[in-house]
């Protein structure tokens, strides 16, 4: 690949590769845009098929998280980092503590925290050589963010609910919850004691079976949950389910859940809106993690109480992206970019006019 080519199309700011010989540490860091703040993403362990598919992938994740972040309203931009290797068999101590000093050398314009093959364990080697790094065991970190994401799932059901019903009130709307691990647990937690009526599935019998004894739900095969009757359909386990092959079963209204990539492509947010269908983009709704994490940085370390009124902004916030996709006649998909976007080039003006009035000053001065 053209690496600063990529770059340059899309607004990259750093690309670093770190590697340690005695480790066998093979890691990009990527920081796409900090004009919000330092640069906040996981740091994934994968097995991937090439250096140029860990790179593209790094590229990919950090621009998200520049979304991601700028959308949920925090201070922060957008960077990731991933590291080639099997988190099964070739992680060390010596590998993640080799991260943390690369992490360290940044200066704290990239953070790192936790992702898909990295540990708690892991954030705490991390912790050993930098300050910058979210997750940790430590004192003063926010621990498991399940439950702060669920809540911010449901607050971001009942503002879509809102849009497409006229009511944010869930008693009696039948919800179709596609998976029901960790988050998906808390969330029908939430949408079972406001009264909704619940459909789950699972391949995990047994979360599937707690959910029926717990929540009174309704249990369907897998692949039967496009095709229930329902008002909402929540997804909260596997990305590009909403593809060509679903959208024409599905029921609801409205589409709205914890999963990441849940459009299989762009197309297909073109499709739910063509529909009718209200999709809560899910960068958006699921921003309860990293909103979670991002409350450890700021200034007595982290607080439950305050972070859990930050993620209650996801209902506002959604609120915002169907407003713009009403006021540009546009799918929520695309909405949800254009907030984060106008959002980090409102900032940019701002600072670039501050930096000329100083300019000003300065000649004036000379």
């Amino acid at each position: 690949m053209e690496i600063f080519s990529h770059m340059e199309n899309d607004n990259y700011e750093q690309l670093v590769f770190a590697y340690e010989k005695t480790s066998g540490l093979k890691a990009i860091i990527a920081i796409h845009d900090t004009t919000l703040g330092p640069a906040l993403g996981g740091v994934r362990m994968w097995t991937y098929n090439s250096e140029t598919e860990a790179i593209e992938d790094a590229l990919r994740l950090a621009k998200g998280m520049t979304y991601k972040n700028a959308a949920a309203g925090l201070n922060l931009g957008g960077g990731k980092a991933v590291i080639i290797g099997d988190p099964t068999k070739d992680k060390n101590e010596e590998m993640f503590r080799a991260f943390g000093r690369y992490v360290q050398s940044l200066n704290g314009r990239y953070i790192t925290a936790e992702d898909v093959g990295s540990t708690v364990e892991d954030m705490d080697l991390i912790y050993t050589e930098t300050d910058y790094v979210t997750g940790t065991s430590n004192v003063g970190s926010s621990g498991n963010p399940a439950p702060v994401t669920a809540y911010g799932i449901y607050k971001g059901i009942k503002a879509t609910s809102l849009e497409a019903f006229g009511t944010d009130d869930l008693a009696g709307k039948v919800i179709a919850v596609q998976g029901v691990g960790n988050v998906a647990f808390r969330l029908c937690e939430h949408l079972h004691s406001e009264g909704a009526q619940l459909i789950v599935t699972d391949i995990n019998k047994k979360s599937v079976q707690k959910a029926v004894e717990k929540f009174n739900a309704k249990a369907v095969d897998p692949d039967d949950i496009y095709d229930v009757e329902c008002d909402i359909f929540s997804p909260c386990a596997l990305g590009a389910i909403i593809n060509d092959d679903t959208i024409s079963r599905l029921k609801a209204k409205v589409v709205a859940g914890s999963a990441n990539n849940q459009l299989q492509a762009n197309k297909h947010g073109d499709m739910l809106y063509e529909e009718g269908i209200v999709y809560a983009p899910d960068f958006v709704i699921n921003a309860g993690g990293v909103i979670n994490v991002a409350d450890e940085l700021l200034p007595n370390g982290y607080n439950q109480e305050r972070a859990m009124k930050k993620v209650e902004q996801i209902y506002n916030n959604l609120q915002k992206v169907y407003e713009i996709s009403k006021r540009d006649n546009i799918p929520t998909y695309l909405a949800a970019d254009r907030m984060a976007e106008e959002r980090i080039q409102s900032i940019k003006q701002t600072r670039n006019q501050f930096l000329l009035n100083e300019q000003h000053i300065l000649k004036r001065r000379s």
